[in-house]
C-alpha cells in the first residue's frame, strides 16, 4: 500500500505523487482510491487501492535506473511490424507492461518512424503519450526540469 506524498507510476498515465487516498461510492460499490496527481498536464488520476498491483501501479524508479535507462535508448534495438495494426498493438503492449525500457522502446521506436515516413494521427498520439509518460517518471525521480529531461530524451535519440 502507497502512503500520501509517495511517487508512483500509472502505466498509462504516467508518474505522479499520491496526493490523497478516499472512499468514493461509485456504482453502488464503495472502495479506497489512491488520488495521484501527475504534474505533467495538471491531471489527476483515481486508481482503486485494491488492484492497484493488477493494474501495474508501482513506485517510481531511483535515480540511477532512470540514468541507465536514458543512456540506453541509443542501443535500444527495434523491430517493428510492418503492419502498421499490429505495430500499434506490440506498442500499446509495451506500454501497457509499465516497464520503463518498454516505453523507451516505444519512444524510440516511433521517432525513428516518424523522421522517416511520418506517422499516423494515431501512432503520433502513442509517442506523444509514450513520450509524457517516461519523460514524468524521470523528473520525479531525478527532481530536474520536464524541459532538461526532455532535452536529455532527444539527444539520445538523434
Amino acid at each position: 500500500m502507497f502512503q500520501i506524498g509517495d511517487k508512483i507510476v500509472h502505466p498509462m498515465h504516467g508518474a505522479g505523487v499520491v496526493d490523497s487516498i478516499v472512499t468514493k461510492k461509485i456504482n453502488g460499490v464503495t472502495r479506497e482510491y489512491y488520488i495521484l496527481k501527475i504534474p505533467v498536464g495538471n491531471m489527476l488520476v483515481m486508481i482503486p487501492t485494491a488492484n492497484s498491483q493488477e493494474i501495474g501501479v508501482r513506485p517510481v524508479v531511483n535515480k540511477a535506473e532512470a540514468d541507465r535507462i536514458i543512456a540506453s535508448i541509443p542501443g535500444i534495438e527495434i523491430k517493428d511490424a510492418q503492419n502498421w495494426n499490429r505495430r500499434y498493438r506490440e506498442n500499446m503492449l509495451r506500454l501497457k507492461s509499465g516497464n520503463l525500457t518498454e516505453v523507451a522502446r516505444v519512444v524510440k521506436s516511433l521517432a525513428i518512424r516518424e523522421s522517416e515516413h511520418g506517422l499516423s494521427t494515431g501512432e503520433r498520439k502513442m509517442l506523444h503519450s509514450a513520450k509524457q509518460i517516461l519523460i514524468s517518471e524521470i523528473v520525479l525521480s531525478q527532481d530536474c526540469s520536464y524541459e532538461d529531461v526532455e532535452a536529455r530524451i532527444n539527444t539520445a535519440l538523434a
